[in-house]
């Protein structure tokens, strides 16, 4: 009974890298190294594009816009 439930095991222990063909292997690693890199490159447009839209916003305020963001008071200044 002990080889048997050794047998068991030992074939639960097996992973799915074991069984799969190399070549296989070699092609999912590289679809998975080129998905990570498809999402890095997404992810640094986004953040282009808002410094972009923030860069567009900030030079088309008009001077209201631009005066009550001050933190300026007049009346330090009188």
């Amino acid at each position: 009974m002990k080889k048997q439930q050794r047998r068991k095991k030992d074939d639960k222990q097996a992973v799915l890298k074991d069984t799969l063909n190399h070549d296989l292997l070699q092609k999912l690693k590289e679809t998975k190294k080129q998905l990570e890199q498809q999402e890095q490159k997404r992810k640094e447009e986004a953040i282009t594009r808002k410094r972009e839209e923030k860069r567009l916003r900030e030079k088309n305020k008009s001077f209201e816009e631009l005066l009550n963001e001050s933190d300026l008071d007049w009346r330090k200044f009188k």
